[in-house]
């Protein structure tokens, strides 16, 4: 079960919706409904189901469908028909009360316009969704703030939303949205009014909140990039419609139609992929309590020439090779401590293109590590998945 499920999901703008919903399901196309019944189809027909932990999203042009579609997940605007589960609770049988209740505990709201209010503080902006909730005032400031400290804003809290700059208003928007400890985040192109760069950092810091808070995601854009840079999934609508999921390979190499074949037909993956794309766990990692036999140990047992070295928390400290924990055994010299072995190596950035990556890798003969901006492991890249991926979009030719 999904944690959210949406079946044969419609909505129909205008008077006597459930004509024009009969003439949907007949064969009628969105264009004759406007023409004969004077009825906008917003949602046609959707379907699709959102995996716990996932971000999901959904892209399509202007007129698509998508925002609307994403205020019916939690009847900001009311479907005309069909069914939406979360965590198996039909959300169309809740009554007001009811439905206002599980909106507070179960979802976070992003918006395009940041939507703050100007005459209350970043504080108090950061506390609006706690105060509906009538959470005691302690609680509420102690909960904003350590929202607004994740998103980057510690010690803005007595500013006012004019004195901040677009991205960081945008912060205050999430900020407020986390506060409330939502499980599943609504993000409606929450980046599109932002500058290149701004729009770069905020992507980057949404990823890591969502490594760190474990949510569930449903993200509007009409942006192709913005999608595989975020997405586990991607859901491409047209005229209400969602006519392709799929995950970034299947989106980008199994185009089910014209449509989709046009939103993808100039991306290159070896700019669009990512070191986070292809980026995997590694089998094993050796911590501060780990010694040399250990290590030796864990590379005998996977059948692994090095290990990657991190702390408690995972921030990468290097990385130790078997010949040299070997040596480190074998020699007798007392004042050689076992840190004495951790070996610097190239690093990557989890957004960094696979371009790039080959570069750096090209002479490598252990894997590639991948950080974020605190040197926090995320992943390791191996030379065969760069090469693979390369030769997908033949770009890698061995001779």
């Amino acid at each position: 079960m999904g944690k959210i499920e949406v079946n044969n999901l419609y909505k129909i703008f205008g008077n006597k919706p459930q004509k024009a919903l009969k003439k949907l399901k007949s064969g009628s196309t969105k264009q004759e409904v406007l023409e004969e019944n004077n009825n906008t189809v917003g949602v046609n027909d959707a379907s699709f189901e959102v995996k716990e932990g996932e971000i999901f999203v959904i892209m399509g042009l202007s007129g698509s469908g998508k925002s609307t579609l994403l205020r019916c997940i939690n009847r900001l605007i009311e479907p005309t028909a069909g069914s939406i589960k979360v965590d198996g609770k039909e959300v169309m049988d809740f009554e007001k009360t009811e439905l206002r209740k599980f909106r507070e505990k179960e979802f976070g709201m992003v918006f395009q316009n940041f939507a703050l209010l100007p005459h209350r503080t970043v504080l108090e902006n950061a506390m609006f969704g706690l105060e509906i909730q009538n959470v005691e005032k302690n609680e509420r400031v102690s909960r904003a703030k350590e929202a607004l400290k994740a998103v980057g804003l510690d010690g803005w809290e007595d500013q006012h939303p004019e004195q901040l700059s677009g991205g960081m208003q945008q912060r205050v928007g999430l900020a407020r949205a986390l506060a409330v400890d939502p499980e599943i985040l609504l993000m409606d192109e929450p980046f599109s009014a932002l500058d290149p760069l701004i729009k770069k950092e905020m992507q980057n810091k949404l990823l890591d909140l969502y490594e760190e808070m474990e949510r569930t995601i449903l993200f509007i854009t009409h942006d192709l990039d913005e999608a595989l840079k975020l997405g586990d999934r991607i859901a491409i609508m047209k005229e209400g419609k969602i006519i392709q999921i799929g995950d970034h390979e299947e989106i980008l190499t199994n185009a089910t139609n014209d449509y989709v074949a046009e939103f993808v037909e100039d991306v290159n993956r070896s700019r669009v992929l990512t070191a986070r794309d292809i980026m995997s766990k590694p089998v094993s990692l050796l911590y501060p309590q780990d010694g040399p036999r250990t290590a030796l140990h864990k590379m005998k047992k996977n059948e692994l020439s090095s290990l990657f070295v991190v702390d408690k928390k995972k921030h990468f400290k290097g990385i130790i090779y078997i010949e040299d924990v070997v040596d480190f055994i074998n020699d007798k010299d007392d004042e050689k401590e076992f840190k004495d072995i951790i070996r610097d190596i190239t690093k990557a950035n989890p957004e960094e293109n696979l371009r790039e990556l080959f570069a750096d890798i090209a002479d490598l003969s252990a894997p590639l590590p991948v950080l974020n901006d605190n040197d926090k492991l995320l992943g390791i890249i191996v030379k065969t998945n760069v090469l693979a991926n390369l030769a997908a979009d033949g770009e890698y030719d061995k001779n």
